[in-house]
């Protein structure tokens, strides 16, 4: 007789779930990040594990022998490269003498990026297996005693069925570049004033006045020896600030860069025939994630250069859907990018602090709806169709 029943087990490192039965669980809402190689490349690595303050604890839901379902899950000890911000929530639970810590997020570590939180099989009920997901991150918090669950960067639809399960829904927002079918990188820039225009060509010009040369080599133009630059970029940028904490390892990036050429993108800029700085892109059929970047000598513009105007050239070129620069940063609204709202779902299992919680939620997300139509006219992109100038 056959078993159609659904088991939940819970699983302490990636690399003990095949990856082909991983891998089989994504569709076109998944990013690169939730591949099995990335994930498992995290934990083999050093960087999303006990030892950092992410201990594995990710969601299976089985039929049988058949994985059916899945989501990446960790215990934190703290919220250190997460980008959804709850210090605030943990020194209020602090002050009240409520533990905050441990708790459990459902996420990519380190990865500010929107995509499917919950993996389900081909011609699965997508909604009953994700709740499925959420309850037993619920249930599994409960009984390890942890304080709460919190999903980060689901997508649109993952947030709605989290919150028929109970949660909260808390928005943020990222500014995205959005390509609506330019033809080049002037037609870009038509969505400008003059004087934005002017801004923009004065500022992409200032690379070639200063000797410095612009390129992305990417998949098979990328080999492991490329790792050791990768990872002193990436350290240029995290040592350059007082909080900036080394998440990963150059082993991370040697493995990555082995194991997923196809969706690395390095940015190099070069003076002299030196490499001065560069980006760590990764790169999907329709998107651009910009990841990590860092620089060995300062000049004016470079940044915005390396970062934003090459690839924003690149992605018309390839004609990539949408170019996400990462968190933060109110400087790309100048710039092309647009406000996009992300999510994230809590559950908070102390009373006092559930109602505290979710009083801050409904505050702050009213205010970020009543800020974006200010922040979309803040761009000065005008109104574009892809039949414009045909």
């Amino acid at each position: 007789m056959t078993d159609h029943a659904l088991r939940l087990r819970v699983i302490d490192a990636i690399g003990v779930i095949p990856e082909a039965a991983w891998d089989a669980l994504l569709d076109e809402a998944c990013t690169p990040f939730q591949k099995h190689r990335w994930l498992d490349g995290m934990e083999r690595e050093g960087c999303a594990v006990e030892a950092t303050g992410w201990h594995p604890r990710h969601l299976t839901l089985w039929r049988g022998e058949a994985l059916v379902a899945a989501a990446p899950a960790y215990r934190r000890d703290d919220s250190q490269g997460e980008f959804v911000f709850d210090h605030g929530w943990a020194n209020a639970a602090h002050r009240a003498g409520i533990r905050y810590y441990p708790k459990l997020v459902l996420a990519v570590p380190f990865t500010p990026a929107t995509g499917r939180r919950v993996l389900v099989a081909p011609g699965e009920d997508r909604a009953a297996l994700s709740r499925a997901i959420f309850e037993g991150a619920v249930a599994l918090a409960r009984a390890e005693r942890l304080s709460s669950v919190h999903v980060l960067f689901p997508t649109a639809d993952e947030a709605e069925v989290a919150a028929s399960a109970g949660a909260m829904i808390r928005l943020g927002v990222q500014y995205h570049w959005d390509n609506p079918g330019y033809r080049d990188y002037e037609e870009f820039l038509s969505r400008f004033d003059s004087k934005r225009r002017n801004q923009l060509r004065r500022e992409a010009k200032a690379a070639g006045e200063q000797g410095i040369t612009l390129s992305t080599r990417r998949g098979d133009e990328l080999s492991e020896a490329d790792a050791a630059l990768a990872y002193r970029l990436y350290l240029s940028t995290v040592e350059k600030f007082a909080w900036g904490r080394r998440y990963l390892t150059e082993g991370f990036f040697r493995r990555v860069l082995r194991d997923l050429p196809e969706h690395l993108e390095l940015v190099e800029a070069k003076r002299g025939g030196e490499v001065i700085a560069g980006a760590i892109n990764v790169a999907s059929k329709t998107h651009l994630y910009g990841r990590y970047w860092g620089c060995f000598e300062e000049h004016p513009f470079l940044h915005f250069n390396v970062c934003y105007y090459h690839s924003i050239r690149e992605c018309i070129a390839r004609g990539v859907r949408r170019f996400e620069g990462g968190a933060g940063g109110e400087h790309k609204v100048t710039r092309g990018f647009e406000p996009s709202v992300t999510r994230s779902c809590h559950w908070v299992f102390h009373p006092g602090l559930d109602q505290a919680v979710r009083e801050f939620v409904g505050r702050e997300s009213a205010a970020i709806e009543a800020a974006l139509p200010s922040m979309r006219a803040a761009t000065g992109l005008r109104a574009f169709t892809v039949t414009d100038k045909r």
